[in-house]
């Protein structure tokens, strides 16, 4: 060989070697960066409801777990900017006059958005959180699956919601959810027996989060669980409910739940940025609360269902779906204290339903997340928290629910009240 073929082959290998260690690091990176989220979600499931701070992990929860992209499209619809909402200072609950200032800080509030007739009137953001940032839906998801579960219906992927869950997803046989229709778990009354207690490490929403978290089965899990009442008759907040509604949603549309987000409604929205929503290891949805967008585009959804499902002059969900979701039908979803129900709150599909079968509904998720509506005065309220103490007492986990609604009242007493003056 040539000196000059010779040094040909030596740059040649020097040339290899490099990429090669390039690819090499890379991969140490990639798997360094694996680990670490790996690391880092282990720690959020230790800590969840220990007291933690939470605003931090709330805004990336992409850091954590990994997640699909929903992408918005086309032009950002118009949030109009309308006359400036004078906050109450305080509200009554439970026969005492409290702090407004005060329950938005216990809370740790990262976002609290007030639309009246169509018009953003207050928008305020806390815990290094602005207009662009995301934050996690937890429960509030669920509601968005409500919606889901209504626009398979119009599509025809699902027949009614009066089918058998195992009609879509055959593999829930065998389990307590055989029999259960699709209504039935919309309605958080599938029978199933179920602990919801955030307080309490070997509940079944505690084993159920650390399942999914670290990636096992949902089915094998839902193994576990006994039949308590027959279906249908008995309200209990479930979510695994909505867990196997997501399994029957994908089996129905033949696409992941935020691929089907994406082309029913937020490409179609002019939603302020894409959203993600967490997946486990095997790239399944967490359905029961994990999506993540921002403040304005929570606001939106709440929007739309204000107007019915219409938007921008089209019907993206059929008004009698949005009608039905917030109109509890049986006497065990009705509101008020009952004996064939775990809570005081009435309940639709997916949507709790506070005092009244024709008042103020509501999505509501742990640590403090809502979209209220209030159809009778056109009021929309976004609120996203990160309250470190949900889940550390009783009092935190319901009484801040209750209470928070309180002042959802009291903002929309003062929002008539701005109006009447200036009426006058």
């Amino acid at each position: 060989m040539s000196p000059g073929g010779s040094h040909h082959l030596s740059h040649h290998l020097s040339r290899r070697l490099a990429i090669i260690a390039l690819v090499l690091l890379g991969s140490v990176l990639i798997a360094g960066w694996a680990y670490q989220r790996e690391l880092r979600r282990i720690w959020f499931v230790l800590h969840v409801f220990d007291g933690s701070e939470q605003a931090e992990h709330f805004r990336h929860m992409d850091q954590i777990f990994p997640v699909r992209v929903f992408h918005r499209s086309g032009p950002e619809s118009v949030l109009p900017i309308g006359p400036a909402l004078n906050m109450p200072s305080s509200y009554v609950f439970d026969g005492q006059s409290k702090s407004t200032t005060k329950l938005l800080e216990d809370t740790d509030t990262t976002g609290l958005l007030v639309m009246r007739n169509g018009q953003i009137v207050h928008e305020h953001y806390g815990r290094g959180n602005d207009a662009s940032s995301h934050a996690m839906s937890w429960s509030v998801g669920k509601s968005v699956v409500s919606l889901l579960v209504g626009l398979a219906v119009q599509d025809g992927l699902i027949q009614s919601i009066d089918d058998p869950l195992t009609r879509y997803a055959p593999e829930l046989a065998g389990t307590a959810y055989e029999g259960v229709s699709l209504k039935q778990a919309l309605q958080m009354s599938s029978g199933v027996r179920w602990s919801e207690d955030y307080s309490n490490s070997d509940s079944d929403v505690m084993r159920f989060g650390r399942t999914f978290a670290l990636g096992g089965s949902l089915v094998n899990f839902a193994r576990t669980l006994p039949r308590e009442h027959a279906p249908g008759t008995f309200n209990r907040y479930n979510s695994l409910d909505v867990q196997v509604l997501g399994l029957a949603l994908r089996h129905a549309t033949g696409l992941p739940l935020a691929t089907y987000l994406e082309k029913r409604l937020w490409s179609r929205m002019g939603m302020s940025a894409d959203g993600d929503w967490l997946l486990d290891d095997t790239g399944t949805e967490f359905a029961a609360g994990g999506i993540n967008v921002t403040l304005r585009d929570y606001a939106r959804i709440g929007q739309l269902c204000l107007q019915n499902g219409r938007w921008q002059g089209e019907q993206l969900v059929p008004a009698a779906w949005i009608a039905a979701s917030h109109h509890p039908d049986a006497p065990h979803l009705l509101p008020g204290a009952r004996a064939n129900a775990d809570s005081p709150f009435g309940y639709g599909y997916l949507w709790w339903v506070p005092e009244a079968v024709d008042g103020p509904y509501t999505a509501m998720g742990v640590y403090n997340q809502f979209i209220y509506i209030d159809p009778a005065h056109q009021v929309v309220i976004a609120k996203t928290s990160a309250n470190h103490r949900y889940g550390t007492t009783n009092d935190e986990t319901s009484f801040r629910e209750a209470e928070t609604l309180a002042l959802f009242k009291a903002i929309t007493s003062a929002l008539d009240l701005q109006s009447s003056s200036k009426a006058d």
